[in-house]
């Protein structure tokens, strides 16, 4: 009997070793556990600024799985049925299967509205998240060398948010979704050329398509959500690889200060917030109500509902279709229909392409090439900040152009003034806003200017021997002067010449020294010793190489 257990433990202990064997050569060829330590290591920034990346990561993790709840219930099917379900205004009405199912999770299946209205809050803040993401990435320079990449993979995902989103209202087939459909199809429609053959491809016919709802299907709940998922983990991946950029601020050793370390300070506090995520869009659905589908009912060709509007973030398309004029062009015997073509097609597509470029055209306008890791605050950038508060403006005014009958109809004023008072703010108050901020962060980084000088204010007044009142001032403190004084700012280029020809040597600094110019003439440079001078650069100084 000895002997057998004897035997049994030297199996045991050798099945052992030889496991660890494995392991160990595994982790000599793929060294996961000093990868698994250097990520349990790795800082994480805790300014709420970083949060709104993590909020996009959160609602989508919330959509995954509403999502998978409601395909259990779904019909992806145009098929007509007579409905006999519990909502009684609607029985004995012809409908699609789609819509009718849509009217069983909302009134049948238990938990199904609650679940649904979860799903759609949820894909209002995921697309809200990540747009507010991009815009803190881009007023403070985030997307700069090396995070290029990480830049265009985070438009790509906003662009993909935007199409989830679409194709998740289209699918209940109810009176709004289809308005909504018929006018993308216009949209394709207006393309020269292509248009007839990308609406016959995507809705496999003349509208409305006997199989829209099967085709948008798989987009909406396989295709973009791989996509989508797949972006998410290379833009994970790339931040752990390249690191997070920082805001400016002295630690124990002297240089800026990046957050808490992953493991277990920032898990907790991620964790924390992925509940409380739930936790608010489960109080907003529970108490908000939000696309009450029953109350559209199923859509018809022939029929609008009053006061009809898409959601949020397509908004500014529809604003934009409503303010275009109605004109045609006659070319080569084709007919270009402006109206749809430009708020449709040129609009969006002009965006997502200045999206794209904006990181490189930045980088083609100033001195220098290196990498940046220190985020800039806004005021330091007036030019920059302008234009992000000129594109928000102009989104504003598409938005409430969007609803000009509602406006109209609230406050009793003609559409039609209201038409033109929109045309109007849409080239005027972008043009206002980018002043005006621009004129602000110059005031601010004054303040700043003034603040390293004389410091603080101490809230006493003293009067001096001539009857003056002067407020008292004391020298600020060593965290906030660190803070004020790693600012960068470039000067614009100078125009490369050469002794036999003083004019510009290349006909790209033509347009390249104005631009810089108009970039970066406008700053409040502070007061600042030969010692601070030297104390900014080497708070500055990076992995600069020429490029």
């Amino acid at each position: 009997m000895l002997l057998v257990k004897e035997k049994a433990r030297a199996r045991r202990s050798r099945r052992r070793h030889a496991a660890k064997g494995a392991v160990d050569a595994l982790d000599a060829r793929l060294p996961l556990a000093e990868a698994g330590r250097a990520l349990l290591r790795k800082a994480f920034p805790d300014h709420w600024s970083f949060l709104l990346g993590e909020l996009a990561l959160y609602s989508f993790l919330v959509l995954l799985l509403t999502g998978v709840y409601l395909t259990m219930f779904f019909e992806p099917s145009m098929n007509e049925v007579v409905y006999d379900g519990s909502h009684g205004p609607l029985r004995g009405l012809r409908m699609s299967e789609a819509y009718a199912s849509t009217l069983r999770i909302s009134f049948d299946v238990r938990g199904g509205l609650l679940v649904r209205q979860i799903h759609h809050w949820g894909a209002l803040v995921f697309v809200a998240s990540i747009g507010a993401h991009l815009l803190r990435v881009f007023l403070t320079g985030a997307f700069r060398r090396p995070r290029e990449l990480n830049w265009a993979v985070g438009v790509t995902m906003f662009l993909l948010a935007l199409l989830e989103g679409f194709a998740g209202y289209s699918l209940p087939d109810d009176l709004l979704s289809g308005t909504g459909l018929r006018t993308a199809q216009g949209i394709m429609l207006s393309v020269p050329v292509v248009g007839t053959y990308l609406s016959f491809f995507l809705f496999g016919g003349e509208f409305p398509a006997d199989d829209i709802v099967s085709r948008l299907y798989p987009v909406h709940i396989l295709l973009v959500p791989g996509l989508l998922l797949g972006l998410i983990s290379l833009h994970l991946l790339l931040v752990v690889h390249l690191k997070h950029t920082q805001w400016a601020g002295p630690g124990r050793t002297g240089r800026n200060v990046v957050g808490k370390p992953f493991h277990p300070q920032y898990t907790a506090k991620s964790g924390g917030l992925f509940f409380l995520v739930f936790g608010v869009l489960t109080l907003l659905a529970a108490l908000a109500q939000i696309n009450p589908v029953w109350d559209y009912g199923p859509y018809r060709p022939d029929q609008v509902s009053t006061g009809s509007q898409p959601d949020w973030y397509v908004g500014f398309l529809e604003g934009a279709l409503r303010l275009m004029p109605g004109v045609e062009t006659r070319l080569w015997g084709h007919t270009l229909i402006w109206n749809p073509l430009v708020p449709g097609v040129i609009l969006p597509g002009a965006l997502f392409l200045v999206l794209y470029a904006y990181p490189f055209f930045e980088r083609w306008i100033t001195r220098g090439s290196g990498e940046h890791h220190l985020c800039d605050r806004p005021r330091d950038r007036p030019v920059r900040t302008g234009l992000g508060v000129a594109a928000l403006t102009a989104y504003a005014v598409l938005l409430l152009a969007g609803g000009q009958d509602v406006l109209g109809y609230v406050f009793d004023v003609p559409v039609h003034a209201l038409t033109w008072t929109f045309r109007v703010a849409l080239f005027v108050l972008p043009v206002a806003a980018f002043l005006v901020a621009g004129r602000l962060c110059l005031a601010a980084q004054a303040r700043d200017g003034d603040l390293l000088e004389e410091g603080e204010e101490t809230g006493e007044v003293r009067q001096s021997v001539e009857g003056g009142y002067h407020p008292g001032h004391r020298r600020l403190p060593a965290g906030k002067r660190y803070v004020l004084t790693a600012r960068d700012l470039p000067r614009p280029l100078e125009p490369r010449t050469t002794r036999r020809d003083p004019a510009p040597a290349r006909l790209a600094d033509r347009l390249r020294v104005p631009l810089s110019r108009w970039y970066y003439r406008d700053a409040v440079r502070p007061p600042a010793t030969e010692e601070q001078r030297r104390e900014t650069a080497e708070i500055l100084a990076g992995p600069d190489r020429p490029g």
